[in-house]
């Protein structure tokens, strides 16, 4: 199995207030479908799978993942089956007009929908039995791919170049990425991250995975909660497009860099920080909100 990727540079984007300059890794570079922290959670899993043998892999994700679409082309790439547990029984019916289960059923995934009550299950001893009676043996990884061998990957994502900033900032799904980030960063720097959901669960699992404690979350910017957006945060990720020339998924790193830029305005960072924003990727989920958006009579994303 050849985990081949590109090489992932550092994007300066601009000096601010203070002398405090933002740079971006833009690891939404990382894979052409693969894409940012998703390759780095899915590396060892991959490797794990195929050292023991497996020839299918299932997951689990909602209607417009990330993950979802990252497992299966992952899958497509190196020849194995993925099985993708869906939450939402409706949407068997719309496949041809969601773009993420559309694209993963090109790459070859097989879905399984449940309900929201079902899909609360889905950690759950018994309702993984049921499964593997359903599909036979496969290689589980978790909903948004965080495990110890995910943490491991992400660990990955900073580099010597990186050593000499003062902070590193991420968006927060599961805690995979930031937990990699946490045990990768040295002493002197400090782990920001723009959870995408509100609640404060988060803490306790980066804990289980976080090996230091120089880190910390800032829930201000979920902007409801998970996948909820509004005017301003669409305007801003359009406007950061055109000024800077980098795309934002809404889900994840627009909020973050709307969050980075808005602490800078509060003098939150003090004078002559420098930031490394993670880009984490998830692009492709634009085109299943710009569907929202459209019904919504909302701006769309560019």
């Amino acid at each position: 199995m050849n985990l081949s990727f590109n090489s992932v540079e550092n994007q300066f984007v601009g000096s601010f207030l203070g002398g405090i300059s933002v740079t971006m890794k833009r690891e939404d570079r990382i894979h052409p479908m693969i894409s940012g922290n998703k390759y780095r959670k899915l590396k060892y899993n991959l490797l794990e799978a195929q050292e023991k043998g497996y020839s299918k892999l299932l997951t689990f994700g909602g209607a417009f993942s990330n993950h979802i679409a990252a497992v299966a082309a992952a899958g497509n790439e190196f020849g194995l089956e993925t099985i993708g547990v869906i939450r939402g029984e409706e949407l068997e019916l719309k496949i041809p007009d969601n773009p993420t289960l559309s694209y993963s059923a090109l790459q070859g995934m097989t879905f399984k929908f449940v309900t929201r009550s079902q899909y609360r299950l889905k950690a759950e001893a018994h309702f993984i039995k049921n499964l593997r009676e359903e599909f036979g043996s496969f290689y589980l990884i978790p909903e948004g791919g965080t495990n110890n061998l995910a943490v491991q990957g992400c660990e990955e994502i900073l580099t010597q170049v990186d050593q000499e900033m003062n902070y590193i900032c991420c968006a927060v799904g599961t805690g995979g990425t930031i937990s990699g980030l946490i045990n990768a960063s040295n002493k002197d720097q400090m782990v920001l991250g723009f959870p995408a959901l509100k609640g404060d669960f988060l803490s306790e699992d980066i804990r289980k995975f976080a090996t230091q404690d120089q880190w910390k979350l800032i829930t201000d910017y979920h902007f409801g909660g998970y996948g909820k957006i509004n005017q301003e945060l669409i305007g801003f990720i359009n406007e950061f497009k055109m000024k800077y020339q980098i795309p934002l998924d809404p889900i994840y790193t627009g909020k973050m860099m709307f969050g980075i830029f808005d602490l800078i305005k509060k003098g939150f960072f003090p004078k002559g920080s420098q930031i490394l924003a993670i880009h984490t990727g998830g692009l492709q989920g634009i085109e299943g909100m710009n569907q929202k958006l459209k019904q919504k009579n909302l701006p769309l994303i560019k």
